[in-house]
């Protein structure tokens, strides 16, 4: 077995990940191997950037594949964070390309839904912002309500399913889902390693999650 992997699929800088881990004393692999990644304990999928960019780079590496084995045959336990959490959906308006479809939901413009947009809206959406726990669940019990995250993103996840919502957040009066999880299967909008003791808490619960 591997361990705990940050899958590293060239979608972004991910060294603060490991190194937050190893403030919970959880020594994290950084890998772009399907074996590596086929075999882990636990799996990190962060990321940065466009969706049909991310889907290609996991398909071109092999990693697809290999998340598929570890997660639905093996159910080993999985975070997204930012664009790994979009990548986990089954579509995105940002490109053409299937997601993982691990959660019935899709990815979709922060402006969808509202008439010729929302003018009020800023985007991309980027700082720090509040998360609200949903349902009550391991991975957010014992977090301060609301607790403070740091998000950079310009497309939002919406679940089929409120039963699927982890956390939810507002952004000039729009309301959206900032986490969910699924099974074995979570993920998180915001950027748990850029976000200091509350993103530093979110980890910890993740690294003792027995889905």
């Amino acid at each position: 077995m591997s361990g705990l992997v940050v899958v590293d699929y060239e979608a972004g800088n991910l060294g603060a990940i490991p190194n937050m881990l190893r403030h919970l004393g959880s020594d994290a692999i950084l890998s772009s191997q399907p074996e590596v990644v086929a075999n882990a304990d636990r799996l990190i999928l962060p990321g940065v950037g466009a969706f049909d960019y991310g889907m290609s780079q996991l398909e071109s590496l092999g990693l697809d594949t290999a998340l598929r084995r570890a997660v639905e045959e093996r159910g080993v336990p999985i975070t997204g964070m930012c664009l790994g959490m979009q990548l986990m959906t089954e579509r995105s308006d940002e490109g053409e390309k299937g997601g993982l479809g691990w959660v019935e939901a899709e990815t979709v413009h922060f402006d969808a839904g509202f008439p010729n947009g929302n003018s009020r809206l800023r985007l991309p959406h980027v700082g720090w912002n509040y998360a609200y726990p949903v349902h009550e669940h391991p991975l957010n019990v014992g977090l301060p309500n609301p607790s403070s995250f740091y998000f950079v993103h310009t497309y939002r996840v919406v679940c089929r399913y409120i039963e699927d919502l982890l956390f939810g957040s507002r952004y000039s009066g729009v309301s959206f889902c900032s986490g969910f999880v699924r099974d074995n299967v979570c993920a998180v909008q915001f950027h748990p390693e850029k976000s200091h003791k509350f993103g530093l808490e979110f980890l910890r619960r993740f690294v003792q999650w027995n889905p």
